[in-house]
């Protein structure tokens, strides 16, 4: 008797662990209409503070014209960096989305340009305590927690029949870069480009399992590291343009439920909290260090106009 409640206790763990690995979740990865920019240009919703006491009101956010354009080193020319811009472009269907131009060089080799938010987007957030919290940038605004399996990603994105390729940058919690492809944007108008896992497998019977310990590594993340798009040599140069509105996944939970267990481990353990802040303060000094340099760069820039070239009566 004793045997077989053992037996029976062991396949009721299996099957909880078969389950949860076969619930799958929906998610808004991140959603450019939620972006726009305010009065004072940045996203509320977004603002990130990186004030020191030597540069104060230094802040920043995800607004669409702070994304930035990271050419490769053979198409980084001054006049291909002036070109490539990201812009708020007014949808008549969906609001305020993301117009992208980058401008490919027009000789003959193979170029790919990347779209990359102002700051990488934090999975979890440090109060003014030190208190490590649930990251405002879920829910659409670039982060997805509690992702095992990713079975599929869409992009609802314009195409102007261009035959290059685009592709969506992920960062995990382990701070591994994947670069998945999602297919050429040779279409017109707005359309759905889908990639299926093709590692996924459907059915759980067939699947290659293991248990996985739920503290302190129950909690894995994807944030949404930017497009990476590619011309091909045999392709057209110049200038390139499309639009983004968002940026979907459905994937395998890592963890049924993570807020209904009996102890808090976090609460008691802290290892969590102590990895994911060391973890912020390295990406606020990194973001800070760029905000500063860009700062400095603003304030060594040429004032704009040509004022200064007028003569005493205004003629040129």
């Amino acid at each position: 008797m004793k045997k077989m409640l053992i037996l029976a206790v062991i396949v009721s763990l299996a099957a909880g662990s078969l389950f949860a690995q076969a619930q799958p979740g929906e998610s808004v990865l991140i959603d450019f209409t939620r972006l726009a920019a305010g009065a004072d240009g940045e996203n509320a919703d977004t603002l990130v503070d990186f004030s020191t006491a030597r540069f104060p009101d230094m802040n920043t956010s995800l607004a669409i014209g702070n994304w930035d354009i990271e050419l490769t080193p053979s198409s980084n020319t001054i006049t291909a960096r002036a070109k490539s811009l990201v812009r708020e472009a007014p949808s008549q269907r969906f609001g305020t989305v993301m117009g992208v131009r980058v401008n490919f060089p027009v000789d003959r080799f193979h170029s790919s340009a990347t779209v990359k938010p102002p700051f990488e987007i934090p999975a979890f957030e440090v109060d003014a305590d030190g208190n490590v919290g649930p990251s405002r940038f879920q829910d659409g605004l670039g982060v997805a927690h509690n992702v095992a399996t990713i079975r599929s990603i869409a992009v609802s994105v314009y195409g102007m029949n261009f035959p290059h390729s685009l592709s969506v940058i992920l960062l995990d919690e382990r701070g591994n870069r994947r670069i998945v492809p999602m297919g050429t944007l040779n279409f017109d108008d707005w359309g759905v480009l889908t990639w299926n896992n093709p590692a996924y497998v459907q059915e759980v019977r067939n699947r290659d399992l293991r248990l996985v310990p739920i503290y302190p590594d129950s909690r894995p993340f994807v944030k949404f590291g930017g497009f990476e798009i590619r011309r091909d040599a045999a392709h057209q140069g110049g200038d390139f343009v499309t639009y983004f509105r968002d940026v979907k996944m459905i994937y395998d939970r890592a963890v049924l439920d993570v807020d209904n267990r009996d102890i808090d481990d976090e609460d008691i353990w802290g290892i969590i909290s102590d990895r994911e802040r060391d973890r912020m303060v390295r990406e606020m000094e990194r973001f800070g260090n760029k905000q500063i340099l860009r700062h400095l760069e603003a304030q060594r820039q040429a004032p704009a106009g040509n004022e200064f070239f007028a003569l005493p009566d205004g003629n040129q």
